[in-house]
């Protein structure tokens, strides 16, 4: 080899193994880690199943794709139409209690579509408050009236869809804001009323917010496990929990969560596609406060009213109904274990936050620092665990686990004798682990937002001062970044508390959450008793969605 030759191959590995430091590797660690779980699910494609998996196509199969359809249709427009309208009306209308309105409609967000399952389940049923009611009301007895019954398709959606609209309200609202007044001058000067300002200007600027949230909420439905399962709705989620547990067979459970994560997949890519290369942005720097509309009559009285009823079913009532049960009958274990209960959720939920929220940083400073293409896809592979349902991401990690846990066992006996058990997949640090891969994405986000607005001046200043990446870091960007990692360690504190899916699956033996404690006394129809921890979570949710109305309230350029 030429002394060229050798200087150019030197100077090829040099700038090859330069592009690795530590936020680099830190960036692939992580990514890995949250693309195990998918990884895993699509290795398992083709495996045998010994006619499991013929026998679920020919059978549930068919019910799976029909439900899931339906549910996330019937969930994606009711969540649309109520998060869009709602939003529209508080941002550009006056009317009365539109102050009160512009935070409460966040509410439904503290309670997990499985609690307001449970309370309406109570609420509405033959022996419940609300047939006594009626019945004692109009003298009727049992056959003579028809009520629909809520454990079924149409009220599981009905449901979920007063629980999830604030993830469209809360986009379409921080959309509405941001619009520009001369946008809304120009429709004004061609003649166009409220509502075709509405439907041909502002909805099509804020497309790109809408189609977010509603996103979310076909995520966070194709993910719901509690609520379809407690109202005998056979879906995907529910089928891959009983494929696994009741026919006890992880490769078929895997094959369908395979099918489950397509489906997912799919729906990220069709949203990437209809955006096309249009483009939204804003022609002016002009941010003035937006015209009201000030409503009177029976305007005024409608859209109070239509502020008030998804705030009353998805948060008012059932709160109440959870409040009267909790008080009147409760959990009997009030005091006892359910304070361990309590414990094991809070610790869970903390320590996953913890980690989250760290995890968030390095993936966001890391981009900072090395910033290449690879760096940048990095992070949107470790940003995607949102969109995986957590019965995907148990399955997904409980395979390798309990692999790694026989191979240990199986050595050890081979050269000992002995084994020692169950190591990782009976254990709390699989679901921390899946916690993490699910809820990343949410922390990322904050912290991302909040490092963007850091001048890149400051990390100059900072190293000319002889201060490292890691100690610019620590001393500037952190304490600036401080409000920020609060709202995402408390957001990811509160998805925890009310994570069902994988906990059920990924939970240590005799180790139980108020979710999963909840879950076992409605499944049992123990709803009372289920009041208790079923409140105790919709209570540790409120505290974000105050967080999230105070940063609204401040969140117009230019106020």
């Amino acid at each position: 080899m030429s002394h060229s030759d050798s200087r150019g191959l030197s100077a090829l590995t040099e700038r090859f193994f330069s592009r690795f430091n530590v936020w680099s590797v830190t960036l692939f660690l992580i990514a890995f880690a949250v693309a195990l779980p998918v990884i895993v699910i699509f290795a398992h494609i083709l495996m045998p199943t010994g006619g499991v998996w013929q026998h679920l196509a020919s059978t549930v199969l068919p019910r799976y794709l029909t439900n899931t359809f339906w549910l996330v249709l019937m969930v994606g427009t009711g969540t649309l139409v109520i998060g869009t309208g709602t939003a529209w009306l508080v941002v550009m209308c006056r009317f009365p209690g539109k102050r009160l309105f512009e935070w409460a409609l966040l509410l439904p967000l503290a309670v997990p579509t499985y609690v307001i399952a449970y309370a309406y389940t109570d609420f509405l049923q033959f022996a419940g408050p609300f047939q006594s009611v009626v019945r004692d009301l109009f003298g009727w007895e049992y056959g003579d009236y028809y009520f629909p019954n809520v454990r079924s398709l149409g009220g599981a959606a009905t449901l979920i869809t007063t629980v999830l609209y604030p993830y469209v309200y809360l986009l379409a609202r921080a959309s509405f804001l941001e619009q520009s007044v001369c946008v809304l001058d120009v429709g004004r000067t061609l003649g166009r009323g409220p509502w075709r300002l509405f439907f041909s200007i502002a909805v099509p600027l804020a497309r790109p917010a809408l189609v977010g949230g509603v996103s979310l909420v076909l995520m966070e439905t194709l993910n719901e496990f509690g609520a379809v399962q407690f109202f005998g709705v056979d879906t995907f989620t529910t089928g891959i929990y009983r494929t696994w547990f009741g026919m006890g067979e992880p490769v078929a459970a895997a094959q369908l969560a395979a099918c489950l994560l397509s489906f997912v997949i799919v729906l990220v890519l069709l949203e990437r596609w209809s955006r096309g290369k249009k483009r939204y942005f804003h022609t002016t720097n002009r941010y003035q406060q937006l015209p009201e509309y000030a409503l009177h009559g029976w305007r005024a009285a409608a859209a109070t009213l239509g502020c008030l009823i998804p705030i009353t079913i998805g948060f008012l009532l059932p709160s109440g109904i959870l409040l009267q049960l909790a008080l009147t009958e409760g959990d009997a274990l009030l005091g006892t274990r359910f304070i361990g209960f309590a414990w094991n959720s809070l610790s869970l939920s903390a320590l996953a936050a913890l980690m989250a929220v760290g995890m968030a940083v390095s993936l966001s400073y890391g981009v900072r620092v090395h910033n290449t293409p690879l760096a940048r896809f990095t992070t949107r592979i470790a940003a995607m665990g949102y969109a995986i349902p957590g019965s995907v991401v148990a399955v997904g990690i409980l395979i390798p686990f309990a692999w790694l846990d026989n191979a240990i066992n199986t050595g050890l006996k081979a050269y000992n004798g002995q084994i020692i058990g169950l190591i990782f997949s009976g254990s709390a640090f699989i679901l921390l682990y899946a916690y993490v891969v699910r809820f990343l994405a949410v922390s990322f986000n904050a912290v991302e937002a909040s490092l963007g607005k850091v001048t890149p001046s400051m990390d100059a200043a900072s190293r000319t001062l002889g201060q490292t990446a890691g100690g610019t870091l620590r001393y500037v960007h952190t304490p600036m970044m401080r409000s920020s990692l609060l709202a995402a360690g408390i957001l990811v504190f509160v998805d925890v508390m009310k994570e069902l899916p994988a906990t059920i699956i990924l939970r240590p033996f005799n180790f139980d959450t108020l979710a999963v404690r909840a879950h076992n006394l409605a499944s049992d129809e123990r709803l009372a008793e289920a009041s208790t921890a079923s409140l105790a979570i919709v209570v540790v949710g409120i505290l974000p969605v105050i967080l999230l109305s105070m940063a609204m309230r401040r969140s117009r350029p230019g106020t």
